[in-house]
């Protein structure tokens, strides 16, 4: 093997061989290894959140982007934050939540199929049904539709107090809950929404509450009028008369990439910031969060080609994240050019 192909794992030769020994562990996003340890911090998930938050810790707005997260303190309103991939509009959401110790940041990340009802709440019906079937089949006498008419002991599956067992808060909805103390909701690219998503966040956004149908309908036949239900961190609460209505509205940060427009009744509700595109020190600090001081430093030439580029054509900084790990772990020897494959233009003419 030459020394231009040492750092292949795959060699295109037809040949078995031994070289996935030679594999480096993957990049801290992409570890998956620790998913199923008891300690958060041990897995993929604890590993992002720590970079999250150590971002959080190195981040220093501008002068604009701080008078317009104070703005939206004050005026309870949410923030839509708008800016180029990589600009740091997520990371405004933990700097905030980090700072002012409101807790870890609900994320909803936004997709072309998902409506309001995914943010606020999911009942799996069908799953109730399923256990309410599965205990009569056991010589519970319970029937099926004893989820309806409150019959059967309770705890079981066709006890109305079991019904909260098949409810999970969204990110929106857990948001929502009554506290003392706000949290931080992140609305993750609500520019991939359909149409109408938008539209159907307005009233939830001004009025702070909403209604869970399932449990108004029972409300009457429930302990006290309560039920309880998971949030979306995985905490169990009690919802009172199937409505949640917050005490302290939270700090809510909608991201887009620009691809398309909001509604005029949208925009008037929220506080816009505009990010510019990173400078040097922003992109440094993306790299040391993830990667570490020796990886920015050992990358700074490509963090200013990056720069370069970035002014003429659409990039994203994962890309660039991507190209600094890749050439760091390899060591390649056509650096400069695997990094530029890496590093391609989001807005390639077709």
């Amino acid at each position: 093997m030459t020394e231009s192909s040492e750092w292949l794992i795959y060699r295109g030769a037809g040949e078995p061989h031994d070289g996935m020994d030679r594999l480096p562990p993957p990049p801290p996003w992409r570890d998956f290894s620790g998913r199923d340890a008891a300690d958060g911090g041990d897995g993929s998930q604890g590993r992002r959140l720590g970079a999250h938050r150590h971002l959080a810790e190195l981040h220093r707005p501008g002068a604009e982007e701080l008078e317009m997260i104070n703005a939206a303190l004050y005026l309870r309103r949410p923030l839509l934050v708008t800016g180029s991939p990589g600009a740091g509009k997520s990371t405004l959401a933990h700097s905030v939540a980090y700072e002012l110790g409101l807790g870890d940041v609900l994320r909803w990340s936004i997709v072309s199929r998902s409506a309001l009802q995914d943010g606020l709440y999911h009942y799996d019906a069908i799953a109730r049904l399923q256990d309410v079937q599965i205990a009569a089949q056991g010589g519970n006498t319970s029937r099926p539709d004893d989820a309806e008419d409150g019959a059967g002991a309770a705890g079981t599956p066709g006890a109305v107090e079991a019904i909260g067992s098949y409810i999970r808060l969204g990110p929106l909805g857990t948001a929502l809950l009554p506290s003392d103390t706000p949290r931080v909701l992140l609305i993750d690219e609500l520019d991939k929404s359909d149409i109408d998503l938008p539209n159907d966040l307005l009233n939830v956004l001004e009025e702070g509450e909403f209604e869970i149908p399932e449990l108004q309908r029972i409300a009457d036949r429930l302990p006290g009028g309560e039920a309880e239900v998971l949030t979306a961190d995985g905490t169990k609460v009690r919802v009172r008369d199937g409505r949640v209505r917050c005490r302290a509205f939270p700090f809510v940060v909608l991201t887009s990439n620009g691809e398309r427009d909001f509604p005029a009744p949208l925009m008037r509700r929220c506080i816009h910031l505009e990010l510019d595109r990173p400078d040097h020190n922003r992109l440094a600090t993306f790299v040391r969060a993830h990667l570490g001081d020796e990886a920015a430093r050992a990358g700074d030439d490509l963090i200013n080609r990056f720069l370069e580029r970035s002014r003429s054509e659409l990039l994203a900084a994962d890309q660039l994240l991507n190209a600094i790990f890749l050439t760091d772990a390899a060591a390649p020897p056509s650096r400069d050019r695997l990094a530029d494959l890496l590093i391609q233009r989001l807005d390639r003419p077709r």
